[in-house]
């Protein structure tokens, strides 16, 4: 029985709770929250109360993943987290991977559907279509990762980023804000625009009353790729999917806790890692029934 943590119980954090209820193979230790649950499990205030924990999952904001990763990894705790700032990904392997094999234990570390599941799809393309161009449309949806760095604005009392496929993998943002008494629109407005969140994409930022009254957690993607399979052109490939947003990120971080228990030490992303290490079942099973 695989045993985990659960560090931080927003929306993924319950969504990890719910997946594992659902599993044979592990189980919830504990949660780590500084709030008082209606859970069945024991919750504690911080990280270094942890103890005979298997992997710990990091239901977190991404700009708080490396040093809590770290620390966890230093304590002798693997970790999953679903990382989801694209630019420094593989930075965050590579020091990751450094504490994790001191260590001698085990990090995933942007095991969401963007980038996670979809970064294994792409590569599927790129294995099949060599020669191309893949293209990936989100939305229209929220986006978490873009909501939650909005949300730690000075000034803003909530937030919701919503993520506008504009086609051929450019995305428009649309950033609804509900103010702080005092706060400063057009400042606000600024330190969204220049947030490494957003700064590359075309983004709307609207001020509104209540944007509880917005909010839907459904997302989606469409991933296409037109190439050449040896000297074959037009070779069209697509995928498509839509989705409740944290109980897909959930589900895929605990099938990377699984995947963690058998991985040599060091620290992965998802295409790294052997598909059939993400499900539970016997190999022999699982080979008959996927082949």
């Amino acid at each position: 029985m695989i045993k985990v943590a659960i560090v931080g119980y927003g929306n993924i954090g319950k969504a990890v709770y719910e997946a594992v209820s659902q599993t044979e193979d592990m189980t919830v230790k504990c949660i780590v929250s500084s709030k008082s649950l209606a859970v069945d499990v024991p919750v504690v205030r911080n990280i270094s109360e942890l103890s005979d924990v298997d992997v710990a999952l990091l239901c977190i904001p991404s700009r708080s993943v490396p040093e809590t990763a770290s620390t966890l990894l230093s304590m002798g705790i693997s970790t999953v987290d679903c990382y989801d700032i694209h630019s420094s990904i593989t930075e965050l392997r590579s020091k990751l991977d450094k504490v994790a094999k001191s260590n001698n234990r085990v990090a995933i570390t942007a095991a969401g559907w963007d980038p996670g599941t979809d970064s294994v799809i792409r590569a599927l393309y790129m294995a099949m279509v060599p020669k191309g161009i893949t293209y990936t449309n989100f939305g229209p949806g929220m986006s978490m990762g873009h909501t939650v760095a909005v949300k730690a604005i000075p000034g803003v009392k909530d937030a919701l980023s919503m993520t506008i496929p504009a086609g051929s993998g450019v995305h428009r943002r649309m950033v609804y804000v509900e103010l702080e008494d005092g706060a400063d629109f057009e400042a606000v407005s600024r330190a969204i625009r220049e947030d490494a969140y957003f700064v590359n994409d075309e983004t709307h930022v609207i001020k509104v009353n209540c944007v509880d009254a917005l909010k839907d957690v459904g997302h989606g993607v469409n991933l296409t790729r037109k190439g050449v399979s040896g000297t074959t052109g037009n070779q069209r490939l697509e995928f498509n999917m839509s989705i409740n947003n944290p109980a897909l990120t959930g589900q895929i971080m605990v099938s990377c806790a699984r995947a963690a228990i058998k991985q040599n030490p060091g620290c992965y992303t998802m295409i790294e890692i052997p598909p059939i290490n993400y499900l539970a079942g016997d190999v022999e099973d699982l080979v008959h029934d996927l082949v």
